[in-house]
């Protein structure tokens, strides 16, 4: 299993391990003795980099981190129908590398009873807000007993604003930014009665060279491993992606798994319609936050060729079962590869593709149109409650300051 290594920078700054081991930088002479266990939960529902985010900079504090998974039947009640079933999203969070360990069914509202269970320190979420199905916020308890921990939620991203962004599916290209159709969903896309939820509504994603060298495992092949190429569009990341890249991962007994990632317009070249929903940088992040992945090529060229093969030194090119569909110039984009006997076509034993998760979505547009302005709504009242709170403490000083 390839280690939860990234470079760290800033407040991310521990070794790999925890900072348990003896003589790490990021250690105190008298070394911590004990280890730091952590908790966050979730219903991460079409898991992406958003999520993979929260749960590296959760890992960062501290030294082991347990991810919860909320059932179907929880999250139905508290937001609405969740797009993956509860075994898919309890894998798709299995493979994020910082996670060590997932526990079922976590419940919706977080206890201190579930933290103790768990051996935890302290849960650690997103600076957004999470509500139940009355408009309570789930970490109330844990605030309360000093064992919550906050991290920044990663702008430009949400489990509603890709769902907005399939919903578009039937109406829009993606290139096409300034087609009405499109405008006029991402401008009331997350925005409900009175106003724009911080939370819920879309703002753009900026990748920085920053965010990709925490993502990335920043390590080199060693002699001896085995380097095995595969390249898509690994677009909308999901437990498709996840089963076939654990088959490429077990082809060896030290792989060395490079992605190739092609570019936004190459993707939308062999796969057309709206395709892709995430870019090139959402994409980049995704799969860099797989644990069976150890580096990407952003921009790979369509047909694995020479150069390539070469310059990575490649032992093996997998593809899943799906369809390859020929390059510009009507020419197999694995030819050089089957030349040199080093391709091998992989079955997963899982079907599932992007277009099935759209169909999901598309199917139950109206249902998940409703959820996202339901959850709209009622962050919207939070924002409302807490901006009055505000007002009437800032009365009750400035009367005081009077007196």
């Amino acid at each position: 299993m390839i280690k939860n290594g990234h470079h760290a920078t800033g407040s991310d700054q521990r070794d790999e391990a925890g900072s348990s081991k003896p003589g790490a930088s990021a250690c105190s002479p008298e070394k911590r003795k004990r280890v730091v266990r952590l908790w966050c939960d979730g219903c991460y529902d079409m898991v992406h980099y958003g999520h993979s985010n929260q749960l590296r900079q959760a890992k960062a504090m501290g030294d082991y981190l347990i991810a919860g998974v909320h059932t179907d039947a929880e999250i139905s009640k508290h937001k609405g129908p969740p797009v993956f079933t509860q075994e898919e999203r309890y894998k798709m969070v299995r493979a994020i590398k910082w996670v060590d360990e997932i526990v079922e069914g976590a419940p919706y509202v977080t206890t201190l009873e579930t933290l103790d269970k768990y051996n935890c320190d302290f849960c650690v979420h997103g600076d957004d807000i999470t509500l139940t199905v009355d408009g309570k916020d789930t970490y109330e308890e844990v605030k309360r007993a000093g064992r919550y921990r906050e991290c920044k939620r990663t702008q430009g991203v949400s489990t509603t604003d890709v769902v907005g962004r399939m919903l578009l599916m039937t109406k829009a290209h993606h290139s096409n930014l300034d087609n009405p159709d499109y405008q006029q969903h991402a401008d009331n896309f997350g925005k409900g009665p009175k106003g724009h939820s911080p939370w819920t509504g879309v703002s753009q994603f900026l990748q920085t060279s920053q965010k990709i060298i925490q993502f990335a495992s920043g390590k080199e092949p060693q002699p001896g491993d085995t380097i095995i190429y595969v390249a898509g569009a690994f677009d909308l990341f999901h437990i498709g992606h996840v089963d076939f890249l654990e088959m490429v991962y077990k082809q060896a007994e030290r792989p060395y798994v490079i992605v190739g990632l092609h570019f936004d317009q190459e993707v939308n070249r062999y796969k057309g319609k709206n395709y892709p929903i995430m870019n090139i940088h959402e994409r980049t992040l995704s799969v860099l936050a797989c644990r069976y992945v150890s580096e990407v090529v952003i921009g790979a060229p369509y047909a694995v060729g020479k150069d390539l093969l070469d310059h990575f030194k490649v032992d093996l090119v997998c593809h899943g079962k799906t369809e390859v569909f020929p390059d510009k110039d009507g020419s197999d984009p694995y030819a050089e590869p089957r030349k040199r006997g080093i391709f091998k076509t992989i079955d997963s034993g899982n079907n599932l593709t992007t277009d099935d998760i759209v169909q999901r979505i598309i199917e139950n547009r109206l249902q998940f149109e409703a959820r996202n302005q339901k959850k709209e709504a009622k962050e919207m009242a939070v924002i409302e409650a807490m901006k009055r709170r505000e007002q009437q403490d800032q009365s009750e000083a400035a009367a005081e300051a009077a007196h």
